[in-house]
C-alpha cells in the first residue's frame, strides 16, 4: 500500500492556523505551529495525490473565512484539493470551483436546501464530496452541532443516484481522538453505494490504513500525522 495514493491530508483552519479539534469540539481545538500553505508544499514535495482543507470558521459560522489560505493552497499543491466548511449556497461553491479547487465537500446544503444543493450538482456534477457525519448514529449538521433524523444510510441512498463524486464518511465520536477505527460503519456503507467512500475520524497508526485499504477508496488523515504517527517527510 502506498499511502501517497490513499491517505489524504488534512490540513483544517481556524482564523489563518492549523488546528484539530477533538471529537468535533470546537472548544477543544490543538493548535499546530504550522502555515496552511506551507504545510501544503510538504504534502506536495512528500508525493500525496490530494488533499483536504477545512474552512472550521466557515463550519461553525456558516460563511467561509479562509478564502486567502486556500487561495494559497492552491497555489503551492498541484494535485487534487477538496474544500469543505461553510459550503452552504452556489454562490460559495462557484467561488471555490472558480479558484481552481477540484472539489467541494457539502453535508449541511444537502439537508436543509436540497434544491440548491441539486443546482451545485447540476452545473457542476461529479464534483461535490457529500459529507456524511456521525454522531450517535444520526447525521449530524450545521458544524457538527445539530442532530438530524437521518441515519447515515439512508442519506447515502438518496443521493447514490445524483451526480455527486462520493461520499466522506466522518465518524465524529473519534474524529481527532487518536483511538483508532472502526471499519464497520465503512464496511456497511460500502454495501449499499457504488460510489466512492472516503473514511474519516479516529485513524492513530499505519495499522489503522492497513485495515481501511481495501473497505474504502482513500481516507482522510490529520491528527496522526502532525504527531508523527504516520510519518510524512519534512514534518
Amino acid at each position: 500500500m502506498d499511502i501517497r495514493n490513499f491517505v489524504i491530508p488534512a490540513i483544517d483552519i481556524k482564523e489563518g492556523r492549523v488546528i484539530r479539534l477533538y471529537r468535533g469540539e470546537f472548544n477543544r481545538a490543538k493548535v499546530y505551529p504550522y502555515v496552511p500553505e506551507e504545510l501544503a508544499r510538504v504534502f506536495e514535495e512528500a508525493g500525496f495525490k490530494r488533499i483536504h482543507v477545512v474552512d472550521l470558521d466557515g463550519a461553525e459560522g456558516g460563511k467561509p473565512r479562509n478564502f486567502e489560505h486556500i487561495r494559497n493552497v492552491r497555489s503551492a499543491f498541484k494535485g487534487e484539493i477538496e474544500v469543505g466548511g461553510g459550503v452552504r449556497s452556489y454562490e460559495i461553491a462557484k467561488t471555490l470551483f472558480d479558484e481552481g479547487i477540484d472539489y467541494v465537500v457539502i453535508g449541511t446544503l444537502a439537508l436543509k436546501s436540497p434544491g440548491e444543493f441539486e443546482r451545485i450538482l447540476a452545473d457542476f456534477p461529479e464534483r461535490v464530496i457529500l459529507s456524511i457525519d456521525s454522531k450517535g448514529g444520526r447525521v449530524a449538521v450545521g458544524g457538527w452541532k445539530e442532530e438530524s433524523s437521518l441515519t447515515p444510510q439512508e442519506l447515502a441512498k438518496e443521493y447514490e443516484g445524483k451526480p455527486i463524486w462520493g461520499y466522506l464518511y466522518t465518524i465524529i465520536e473519534r474524529d481527532g481522538s487518536l483511538e483508532g477505527v472502526d471499519v464497520w460503519p465503512y464496511k456497511e456503507i460500502k454495501s449499499i453505494v457504488k460510489k466512492p467512500v472516503l473514511a474519516s475520524g479516529g485513524v492513530s497508526s499505519l495499522e489503522d490504513l492497513r485495515r481501511l485499504h481495501g473497505v474504502v477508496e482513500g481516507v482522510v488523515v490529520g491528527k496522526a500525522i502532525y504527531e508523527g504517527r504516520i510519518p510524512v517527510a519534512g514534518l
